[in-house]
């Protein structure tokens, strides 16, 4: 048949078969799907994110997808029994405290972090924390040899640790059931594919899959599944979102490869605290806890020294005293620079607006360089007043208090704000040996003061300027 308009031919009833058959193009970010390529993202906006990506085959393999249970029928709420929660402990309190207080019974958890950061090792020595555990370790990106290798170098023997090199999901399922692991490790789920999908591994589909079809099988069984998730450039992790959605756990090892120590946060966490963190530091034969982070982080300060404050951050449930340094010197450019390592540009900038603003210290056509000691993240708002009070010291070139910790949120008219967690900040404060805390006025309400320990609260700013400095 042939339109009279514009003279093509097509058969009535195979357009619909025919569209179906058009590739797609997919955002590997954040999932996006469009008939069309762009060169930008309509969801995301990313740019140079769209790829091709062929229509599934009609002949498709058989998928084990396990069901979450055998009910049948919608129950009301309390027909539904609850057990007692099973966890794994490993006996490492860094570990178990990220996890909320160890490894859960039926959970899935995804780790991500930069390449060679260390996920691989700390999932490796799962198999040394867990002697007595029958561990399936899934390699995707090394072959058995590596693997046997750092498994021998962190000290992990025993009958109990099982090696599969495989990415087929099939495959895996497979060995699942014939093994019946207690805890299952796959690194990584971007090697992982489902052999139904043409789309190549590491693809959003093909994550999206498999991720889904290892959440059903681990839901299924009384075994706990660890993913290993690759990250973009920009630190996000690599696939689609709603990757993170589906897991019960998501974990991120941070650090800087050039140093020795290794963060492991949680920013979510199903069955326990979110944003708790874990400090390890990495050695030749593997990871070992640091039990005492506060003291670590502040081994290497030095007294006497402008631009030199301690601060009092909370991550998840603890507290954590760092080093803020701060350098202030003129700018040889016309506009002057702002950097920071471990902090937010943009709230420094604000707090240097403060400055200015409240307080008449004149920072325009000043460099500001602030620094987070040992290679932490700061983010809540309880250190904006060590940042103003480091920035200051170090513009005057005069030392601050080294005997005082620096607790409070600076709001934008000069004024101080009530922070969370007092007591257990001025506890760790004592702990360490600090002579005075200073804080805002409003969290003297009922707090329990540490015996040997000064607290001072103020309301504005300039009262800590003149009193520190």
């Amino acid at each position: 048949m042939t339109s009279s308009d514009t003279g093509a031919t097509y058969f009535p009833g195979k357009h619909k078969n025919m569209a179906k058959q058009k590739n797609r193009f997919v955002c590997q970010e954040c999932g996006y799907e469009t008939a069309r390529w762009q060169g930008n993202c309509p969801g995301c906006g990313n740019w140079n994110t769209l790829v091709e990506e062929k229509p599934r085959s009609e002949v498709k393999a058989s998928v084990i997808r396990p069901t979450l249970g055998h009910q049948t029928r919608p129950k009301p709420l309390r027909e539904f029994e609850l057990t007692d929660e099973i966890r794994l402990r490993t006996g490492v309190l860094e570990f178990d405290r990220v996890m909320g207080g160890g490894i859960m019974q039926s959970s899935l958890t995804l780790i991500a972090g930069d390449p060679g950061i260390g996920k691989s090792t700390l999932m490796t020595e799962i198999g040394k924390y867990l002697e007595n555990t029958r561990i399936l370790y899934v390699t995707g990106e090394e072959s058995g040899r590596q693997v046997k290798l750092r498994a021998e170098r962190l000290g992990v023997r025993g009958d109990n640790f099982l090696l599969f090199p495989e990415t087929n999901i099939e495959e895996i399922i497979a060995a699942v059931q014939d093994t019946e692991p207690e805890v299952m490790v796959v690194d990584s789920i971007q090697t992982v594919f489902r052999p139904d999908l043409t789309s190549a591994p590491g693809s959003v589909s093909q994550v999206r899959e498999s991720a889904a079809a290892l959440m059903h099988l681990t839901k299924s069984l009384p075994m706990a599944t660890f993913i290993v998730g690759h990250v973009t450039k920009t630190g996000e992790i690599a696939g689609p979102r709603l990757l993170e959605h589906m897991v019960d756990t998501v974990l991120y090892f941070e650090g800087d490869r050039h140093h020795s120590y290794r963060i492991l946060r949680t920013v979510k966490n199903r069955f326990g605290s979110t944003n708790e963190i874990g400090l390890f530091e990495m050695r030749e034969t593997g990871l070992r806890q640091v039990e005492n982070p506060s003291e670590i982080f502040l081994s290497e300060r030095r007294y006497g020294q402008s631009g030199s404050v301690v601060v009092c951050s909370v991550e998840g449930s603890r507290p954590l005293l760092v080093e803020i340094q701060a350098l202030v010197s003129d700018s040889n450019y016309g506009v002057p620079q702002r950097t920071t390592t471990g902090f937010d540009n943009r709230r420094l900038q604000m707090l240097l607006a403060v400055l200015e603003k409240r307080e008449g210290w004149q920072l325009g056509k000043q460099d500001v360089f602030l620094n987070v000691a040992g290679g932490v993240r700061l983010e809540e708002p309880a250190v904006d007043l060590g940042v103003v009070v480091a920035v200051a010291s170090s513009f005057r070139d005069v030392p601050a208090d080294s005997g005082t910790v620096l607790i409070g949120e600076v709001g934008l008219g000069g004024e101080l704000r009530t922070v969370s967690h007092v007591e257990r900040r001025l506890n760790e404060a004592a702990k360490l040996g600090f002579e005075r805390a200073v804080l805002p006025k409003t969290n003297l309400k009922g707090i329990a003061r540490p015996e040997g320990l000064e607290v001072i609260g103020v309301e504005r700013l300039s009262e800590v300027l003149d009193l520190v400095i």
